[in-house]
């Protein structure tokens, strides 16, 4: 698994050292502990219960610029010049001139070929090659420094588009180079005669990076005296994930996760402060020179919306992950539409499902056809907004929504905004939701939250984190109670179908809400102890929990569940024991598992996430301080005994097998193993 530490004792990764050891010698000291509690599990075949295939996932939210400077891999920023506004003059940040006003006139105009962007730079260069009013070394013009610096990689191509129309010949030079404008990383001119850019003209360079630099920047610039215009300047590179855009570093982060669903864009980004900035699918789907854009006023910064829904249907995909679309209702946080009014945005929803999952015939599924996926998306759950349970119009308008979805697909899940765990819904639906940011040891506290809430309908638990003092920027005891809670929910995926962290990404640089599971800035990331922390998860969803008892005596530190899963890589079967020990005191756990014949475990692995400090964090600088610890277990049986460690998270998978061989220097089948 991506990210183990190796131990600080053995020099060597961890499961080497203890893995060669018998267990009366590497384990003797382990041992002893100051509070004991017994774990039975009953891996009986007519014990366990499938537990949902869609029990641990995913959920990205436009935040903290999570997707835009972000997982979308889009380097430029503001690329269509319209994040200052429709009236002109405007402002561009963050592009820059390069240049003063003996040289060169920047300022925007409403000249755009495309209609729904309308803004279009205009670049009136008064220098030139040679003459009285000479061009400075390099040119003038523009630059971009993306999102706080591109990352530019030696060795990597990166494709520049962008849109152009000039007053005469063109001679424009692209390039990539540090953030001072040196040193140059890549450059190519791009130059055409006057009939050739007297109206807009889509221009594409490829730049092949003769070296790496973290901080970078496109610039555009001229040595020739005349008019440019400048409109949509993209630059992405080419070894995105699959080609579909997505920053290859990061996906792979969440593939690690193997997440069962992915629900999108948000979130508070979906309501918007106000309706006018609301995220509305139809302004983000087609081609990308042709979408407005929007500013996300719940957290303050603009998106060009290249992450469209398209994008948000093609990541499900791609991550193997069924796609859970949170859809506007008619309700910002500020305004909202009576629901006598709401049919638009019913009819809205309904063109979004048909985009989805229309054939290639209706209008919609021909708009997903012609942006490259005929293929019907997977698309099965819907949530009717966000966080809006409670505001004035929300049970009529859901009520409009419920009615015309299931008339028309009648297979899809609707999930309610509305908690129905404390009491039974007023409306009909086939899940709600539940959100829950809470302090440590309150999270820990809700183990139990589900174990005498109805069965139906199902539970979505689609935002659950530590937040406060307790989180740090990412806190080792943040990740403890949320392990407690979703060992909770595994046993209770009864009642509980689906669950995901929130949030997912955070820029370094743009902090807007704290904590959340992955850190990145352009060119490194890191994983927190909350996205570690759920990856003990990756197999729970479509595995067996098996039923458990836990006597803790006194201590109410520790809890645990069981399941019974399949390695994809081996076909073979394992017990996973989870474990977290909430207190400062060593707890020793025995552990029995019925059901079985005797000798039917073997040795396998134990992974421990754990730290010297209860609060530790990851970061740039340490980016595995706090890491799962994985090791080999050379003994493990029907009966055993392990030692938790004060303020941790262990699992133990146990392969399961017909009929073993004894462990060297155990006496008979009921002996106890240490592990």
């Amino acid at each position: 698994m991506m990210g183990f530490r190796k131990d600080p004792f053995c020099g060597l990764l961890v499961y080497i050292c203890i893995g060669l050891c018998f267990a009366s010698q590497c384990f003797a000291d382990e041992v002893s502990a100051d509070q004991t509690a017994q774990l039975t599990v009953n891996a009986s075949d007519a014990a366990g219960r499938p537990i949902p295939e869609t029990l641990f996932g995913i959920f990205f939210e436009e935040i903290n610029h999570a997707g835009t400077g972000g997982l979308w891999a889009e380097l430029v920023s503001n690329r269509g010049f319209e994040a200052g506004g429709p009236n002109i003059p405007s402002n561009i940040d963050p592009w820059t001139i390069i240049g003063d006003e003996t040289h060169l006139n920047v300022s925007t105009e409403r000249s755009s070929c495309f209609s729904r962007n309308i803004i279009a730079l205009r670049m009136d260069v008064l220098c030139d090659a040679s003459g009285a009013n000479t061009c400075p070394d390099g040119g003038v013009g523009v630059y971009n420094p993306g999102f706080w610096g591109m990352n530019i990689e030696k060795g990597k191509t990166y494709k520049v588009l962008f849109y152009v129309k000039a007053l005469g010949s063109l001679n424009l030079t692209v390039s990539l180079t540090g953030s001072s404008g040196q040193p140059t990383l890549a450059i190519a001119n791009v130059i055409a005669s006057a009939s050739g850019v007297s109206d807009w003209s889509k221009m594409e360079v490829l730049l092949e990076a003769e070296d790496t630099n973290h901080n970078s920047r496109l610039q555009l610039t001229s040595t020739q005296e005349g008019t440019i215009w400048l409109d949509q300047v993209s630059a992405m590179p080419l070894d995105t994930y699959k080609g579909h855009g997505f920053r290859t570093d990061l996906m792979n982060m969440l593939l690690e996760m193997k997440p069962r669903f992915l629900r999108f864009p948000g979130g508070c980004f979906v309501e918007g402060e106000w309706l006018r900035n609301a995220f509305r699918w139809k302004e983000t789907v087609g081609p990308w020179e042709e979408r407005p854009g929007h500013f996300g006023d719940v957290w303050m910064y603009w998106t060009d919306d290249g992450l469209g829904h398209f994008e948000f249907l093609q990541l499900a995909e791609d991550l193997g992950a069924a796609p859970i679309w949170v859809f506007n209702n008619g309700i910002s946080h500020q305004d909202q539409v009576t629901t006598s009014s709401v049919l638009p945005f019913v009819q809205e929803a309904l063109d979004g499902i048909e985009f989805a999952r229309g054939s290639t015939d209706s209008k919609w599924g021909a708009l997903r056809a012609a942006m490259g996926h005929p293929e019907p998306f997977d698309l099965k759950y819907v949530a009717v907004g966000n966080e809006d349970c409670g505001k004035k119009n929300y049970l009529g308008n859901y009520l409009k929504f419920y009615g015309a979805i299931k008339a028309a697909y009648p297979d899809i899940g609707i999930i309610s905004n509305c908690d129905g765990s404390s009491k039974p819904l007023d409306h009909p639906a086939d899940f709600y939701d539940y959100h829950v940011y809470t302090s440590a040891s309150d999270l820990f506290s809700r183990y139990h939250t589900f174990d005498k809430t109805p069965r139906s309908p199902k539970v979505f638990v689609s935002e659950y984190a530590v937040t406060g003092k307790d989180a740090g920027r990412g806190s080792l005891l943040a990740a403890l109670g949320e392990a407690g809670f979703l060992l909770g929910i595994e046993k209770n995926s009864d009642a509980v179908s689906m669950a995901s962290y929130a949030p997912l990404f955070v820029n370094s640089n743009d902090r807007r809400w704290n904590p959340d599971a992955i850190v990145f800035n352009s060119s490194h990331l890191y994983g927190t102890p909350s996205y570690w922390m759920q990856l003990f998860f990756s197999e729970s969803s479509g595995a067996t929990v098996l039923d458990t008892t836990l006597e803790a005596g006194s201590s109410s530190s520790v809890v645990a569940s069981a399941i019974l899963w399949k390695n994809s890589k081996d076909n073979k079967e394992y017990i996973r024991i989870k474990a977290v020990n909430f207190g400062s005191s060593s707890v020793k756990l025995n552990i029995t598992v019925n059901g079985l014949d005797p000798n039917s475990l073997s040795g396998s692995s134990k992974t421990v996430l754990t730290s010297t400090k209860v609060m530790d964090e990851n970061s740039f600088g340490q980016p595995n301080k706090v890491v799962p610890v994985l090791s080999l277990l050379k003994a493990a049986g029907n009966d055993m005994d392990a030692v938790l460690s004060p303020y941790s998270f262990t699992s133990f998978d146990l392969l399961k097998k017909s009929s073993s061989i004894k462990v060297l220097g155990s006496d008979d089948s009921s002996s106890r193993s240490s592990i």
